[in-house]
């Protein structure tokens, strides 16, 4: 049974349910959505959902994938119109000013009380759409929320999403494929009881974004998508280089984020999680 709070005592997403019996069938008319490693999303309690993000339609494609209500941040322009201020919300979606400072720590204060009353929370780890379809750097927010509230983060790739609706696209192209990958959980309590909490964030959202990789089979750069970086310290610990399957089944070119002690050639190779549990002794 899920936990989600009453749509009386909600601040945003009031009419989320209403809106999800008009597109779920829409959406899935108009596309052929598949889904795998639904068992990996919880039956009940809160969980941080982290998708890829190289669509607007991202934010649809996901709920409708999902078993659960979600609810997700948005970027605070949209607060700015007058069509988007009352419906976003309502639809679900917590704005954040992306330049940080108060208003973010607020959006994320928001997000963590709707994952302690039990509900699904999505955030786009990279803080942005990808205009050119790649991966980009996770930002440590999704982690900063897991540890505060121990939630598990569930890596999701979104497959076919920039086909149907390209960056400068006006009109999404029906009847074409959509898949929705959602990975196993990265449990916070793994990560807790280390020497520096920056450290851990870093260590933590990396994990992610090498999982969100192996899932989408997209290109990764090791640079942040968004304008602005966060500061973080020069000596942070990246994934492992693993393989991955790309989007048309074959293996990616690009490597996947590096990990600081990593074995090189003559090394046997290792996932991100040995990596991370041989950091963590």
């Amino acid at each position: 049974m899920c936990h989600d709070a009453p749509v009386a005592d909600r601040e945003v997403g009031q009419l989320y349910d209403t809106a999800m019996k008009v597109i779920a069938p829409m959406f899935r008319f108009g596309w052929r959505i598949t889904v795998d490693g639904i068992q990996n999303i919880p039956s009940e309690g809160g969980a941080i959902i982290c998708p890829n993000h190289t669509s607007v339609l991202d934010s649809f494609f996901l709920p409708v994938a999902l078993p659960r209500r979600i609810t997700y941040v948005g970027k605070a322009e949209y607060m700015d119109d007058w069509k988007t201020r009352k419906l976003f919300p309502a639809l679900g979606m917590i704005p954040i000013d992306r330049s940080g400072g108060n208003a973010s720590e607020r959006a994320l204060n928001t997000a963590q009380g709707l994952i302690e009353q039990g509900e699904l929370f999505g955030i786009y780890p990279e803080g942005t759409r990808s205009r050119n379809g790649k991966l980009y750097r996770g930002h440590t927010g999704p982690a900063r929320l897991a540890l505060r509230t121990g939630a598990p983060i569930i890596p999701v790739g979104i497959v076919g999403a920039r086909d149907i609706m390209p960056p400068e696209a006006k009109f999404p192209k029906p009847f074409k494929d959509l898949k929705v990958r959602f990975g196993r959980p990265v449990d916070p309590a793994r990560f807790r009881g280390r020497d520096s909490e920056r450290m851990v964030l870093r260590q933590m959202i990396d994990e992610v974004m090498f999982e969100i990789r192996e899932l989408s089979g997209q290109e990764y750069v090791n640079e942040y998508a968004t304008k602005k970086a966060e500061a973080i310290p020069a000596d942070t610990a990246h994934v492992a280089q693993a393989r991955g399957i790309s989007q048309n089944g074959d293996a990616p070119s690009s490597a996947a984020p590096p990990v600081e002690g990593a074995p090189g050639a003559d090394g046997p190779p290792r996932t991100a999680s040995d990596v991370l549990r041989s950091n963590a002794r």
